[in-house]
């Protein structure tokens, strides 16, 4: 039986790894997505108000950015790790 646990969890770090991965990325297109989308709407209602929605929609995409690296950095010292547990 502890074979077919060990195998199992051999098969979910990688899933695991790859949908953590995959939720970071929507939630930070889903957020630029909504703000970008309220920007255009309100260019045609108030241009300064556009401005200020603009202005809020640079500081997700830095965080965005900034989170990107830090998830590259944990993907691949995860993957490295768990490489290396399996050889």
């Amino acid at each position: 039986i502890l074979t077919i646990i060990e195998t199992i969890s051999l098969f979910i770090q990688p899933i695991a790894l790859a949908v953590r991965l995959t939720a970071n990325i929507t939630a930070g297109h889903l957020l630029i997505h909504l703000i970008g989308g309220a920007t255009l709407a309100l260019i045609n209602v108030s241009t300064i108000t556009a401005i200020v929605t603009f202005t809020i929609l640079v500081l997700p995409t830095i965080l965005k950015f900034a989170v990107a690296l830090i998830q590259a950095y944990v993907f691949t010292l995860l993957a490295s790790l768990y490489l290396h547990d399996n050889t």
